[in-house]
């Protein structure tokens, strides 16, 4: 008889720095207003990172604070994935500098790119390498600055984001089902809807994001959804059966068109970016971790996000 390996999220953590800008002080330095961003995006403030504080700090904050949630020392940890698009350094990774900010001497660490779908994509896999037994304990992380990467007088971009980390301690030594499938997808075709405008090998900068809100809502939604939906068949469950949906917190009309959309109730769907706006590949673990307490065990929940690239995917798992 195999033994099956099971990956359980045994704890979650996440940091927000501590400087608020909210849609008042954006009013005075763009053209727009609390009422002009709130009605559209849902969004009232978001924290913003210090010039001198990076996206591998906020991860090592929110690992901690993981960390200190679950009953693992660091040294438990073997896989460190981390999900950004502002890493520190071209290289080297964000993850090796977590790894190294908590005294990890022997794991594996590396960074992973899919930008708001980040972190759907690096519990995906971490999910697998733990189920191949080639790692036991792995820290996945969704961090980003995006505050770095906005150019702050266009306010059709700047209002969206904020800057935040969230993490999640995976392992084979948890109790239940943990993690059960996952679908993920990309369409290289949609480039050009939410891009940025530079790059190391184009421009050697970083460049500004760039995006054509209409046609990124219409794909979000579509995409979201034909993914959730996806991994609920995959195990022959109905919407009935899921208990909770952790979106990707880009924009409450998004969550909001996806509940009617799908059907599912939207008092069961997480919204958590009010007080954080959309950061990126970070919304989903800080929403996690936000919201714990409404979550109990044997919970089936899905978590969902789609992002630049175009990228996008979802987790079906069993708190």
């Amino acid at each position: 008889m195999i033994n099956m390996l099971n990956s359980v999220i045994l704890s979650t953590g996440s940091y927000v720095p501590k400087k608020i800008l909210t849609n008042e002080d954006l009013s005075k330095i763009i053209d727009t207003s609390d009422e002009w961003i709130f009605t559209r995006t849902g969004i009232k403030k978001r924290h913003i990172a210090e010039k001198d504080e990076t996206t591998s700090q906020m991860a090592i904050n929110a690992a901690k604070d993981a960390i200190s949630k679950s009953n693992i020392s660091a040294s438990d940890i073997d896989l460190i994935v981390v999900a950004t698009t502002t890493p520190d350094k071209t290289f080297p990774s964000t993850a090796a500098k977590v790894q190294a900010g908590l005294g990890i001497k022997n794991s594996a660490a590396f960074d992973l790119q899919a930008v708001c779908s980040g972190f759907v994509y690096g519990i995906t896999v971490v999910d697998s390498l733990i189920k191949s037994g080639a790692f036991n304990t792995a820290l996945v992380i969704g961090a980003d600055k995006m505050s770095s990467i906005v150019d702050w007088k266009d306010r059709n971009t700047c209002v969206l984001f904020g800057d935040a980390a969230g993490a999640c301690i995976v392992s084979n030594k948890g109790e239940g089902r943990g993690i059960i499938t996952s679908d993920l997808k990309a369409d290289g075709s949609l480039e050009k809807i939410l891009y940025t405008s530079g790059g190391t090998s184009t421009t050697q900068t970083s460049g500004f994001v760039q995006m054509e809100g209409r046609e990124v809502f219409k794909h979000a939604v579509q995409k979201m959804c034909s993914s959730v939906k996806t991994v609920l068949e995959k195990e022959g469950l109905e919407l009935s059966d899921l208990d909770w949906l952790v979106p990707h917190q880009a924009n409450v009309r998004i969550i909001d068109l996806m509940a009617e959309k799908l059907p599912f109730p939207k008092e069961k769907a997480i919204l958590d970016l009010e007080n954080h706006a959309n950061t990126s590949a970070a919304t989903i673990p800080l929403a996690l971790d936000s919201n714990s307490s409404k979550f109990k065990k044997g919970d089936k929940i899905v978590l969902t996000a789609a992002g630049g690239g175009f990228t996008w995917g979802s987790v079906l798992l069993e708190w």
